[in-house]
């Protein structure tokens, strides 16, 4: 399974429309090679580089989606994919683009096909998600952008 972007490559940097500075809407995002037996795909965009004086655990939730359906290969930038929403740290329904408070941080694009579809409704957070997800995953790969304020 892949997922890309037309917007950047992996490791390289977003840009600058997809953040805070910006836009703040996500970038398009292809999605291949998704298994035959997947029966609903999860989206998920975090910050692993949060620094511990604005979360405890150093994580920032940007994007939660989940029940997307497995036939999707696109999502256009500025739209939200077939599915339902989950709550980001900020506490919306949305996407909510990089806007590291310190340094370049690292912005995770992960991707899961899953044998089932998950029993949440909108508004579960990602530990929610990821807790249902559990034994389910049957396949993940993810895109890293990198960002850093001007």
């Amino acid at each position: 399974m892949q997922l890309l972007s037309s917007a950047f490559n992996h490791m390289e940097s977003i840009p600058l429309e997809y953040s805070c500075d910006g836009n703040d809407i996500n970038p398009e995002l292809i999605i291949k090679e998704v298994p035959l037996q997947a029966k609903s795909l999860v989206l998920i965009m975090d910050d692993p580089d949060v620094p511990a004086s604005v979360r405890k655990d150093c994580m920032w939730d940007h994007w939660v989606v989940f029940n997307i359906p497995p036939t999707t290969t696109h999502i256009p930038k500025d739209s939200m994919p077939q599915g339902i929403i989950g709550k980001n740290t900020g506490g919306t329904l949305c996407y909510q683009g990089p806007c590291p408070p310190d340094r370049e941080h690292r912005y995770f694009f992960k991707l899961y096909a899953l044998d089932c579809e998950l029993d949440l409704s909108e508004g579960a957070n990602k530990k929610q998600v990821e807790k249902a997800m559990q034994g389910h995953v049957i396949a993940q790969t993810e895109l890293i952008g990198k960002y850093k304020r001007i």
